[in-house]
């Protein structure tokens, strides 16, 4: 899951309207289908259907912090944040991969100890259609949140949205083992296998979550912006070369800073002039650069 690709600047009068909006709707559709998976993984003997519920629970833990969060990282920049307030928005994105990576190795964990000391038991066909039913509506929500996502350019959205998929496909093998414990009993203890698969399918969704979230938050470089920028600073009328591009990601947007050669011969003035077209031909050139320093340099030293 990277952010450095396909940035686009964030439109609209309110930003946060959409993504308040989607993420309260996964709220009401988390509770409810906890609450179905919870009460058919209970009276379904089903322990991989239950460790499911959890990670549906854990869903609102990222609900919340998203809808408290976009509150703030959309702000503007003030007298005591100069350049924003981006960096909440990773934080943020942090904090849901952790909750999903905790989320994986509890319901991991309880699998291996069911199977290493428990007695697994046989679970009910309902289980099974719940479970079903959860891959659908957590699907239709990842879509729903991937669009809206992609469209404000919000990594913790983005986050958000691989959560609710990360609970769709870890539904896949809860059906799975549900359905094989069930039509045969003899092989019960292969619901609990279900429940450590989900737990590791669910650390890897938070890796990919966790990742680029802390690559933003310790301003680690944007290889494929960088190489962007300085192709477009190349074609500035004026500049006879570009080096030292440094990128950095904030929240969903990129800041940068580059040095620009010009003509040594030339007037303060000129020179200055050609720095604010490579600054704004960077900003305009749709690749998510909200924010540009340019260092205007001779480029021969001046006798």
């Amino acid at each position: 899951m990277s952010y450095c690709t396909d940035a686009t600047a964030r439109i609209g009068s309110d930003p946060s309207a959409d993504i308040r909006r989607v993420t309260i709707a996964g709220a009401v559709l988390n509770v409810l289908l906890a609450l179905a998976k919870l009460a058919g993984g209970i009276l379904a003997s089903s322990q991989a259907l239950v460790a499911d519920a959890v990670h549906s629970l854990s869903d609102l833990f990222t609900d919340a912090a998203i809808i408290v969060g976009v509150k703030y990282w959309v702000m503007p920049a003030d007298k005591e944040h100069p350049y924003g307030h981006g960096k909440i928005e990773g934080a943020v994105t942090a904090l849901i991969g952790v909750a999903v990576a905790v989320v994986a190795v509890e319901i991991a964990w309880d699998g291996i100890k069911t199977l290493a000391w428990g007695e697994p038991k046989v679970p009910g066909l309902a289980a099974f259609f719940v479970a079903l039913t959860s891959v659908a509506v957590k699907e239709a929500l990842y879509r729903w949140t991937h669009l809206v996502a992609k469209r404000r350019n919000s990594p913790a959205t983005e986050a958000n949205a691989w959560h609710h998929r990360s609970d769709a496909i870890s539904s896949l093998p809860v059906a799975a083992a549900v359905a094989v414990a069930h039509f045969f009993p003899s092989l019960k203890w292969f619901d609990s296998v279900g429940a450590v698969l989900v737990g590791g399918f669910i650390l890897h969704v938070a890796w990919r979550i966790v990742k680029p979230a802390f690559e933003g938050l310790t301003d680690a470089n944007c290889d494929e912006a960088s190489a962007d920028i300085e192709r477009i600073a190349r074609a500035v009328p004026g500049v006879r070369g570009v080096h030292h591009v440094r990128t950095r990601r904030y929240g969903g947007t990129i800041q940068t800073d580059l040095h620009v050669q010009v003509d040594s011969h030339l007037s303060l003035i000129d020179g200055h002039s050609i720095g604010h077209a490579v600054k704004a031909a960077v900003l305009a050139a749709g690749i998510g650069v909200t924010d540009a320093t340019i260092h205007v340099e001779p480029d021969e030293p001046v006798a």
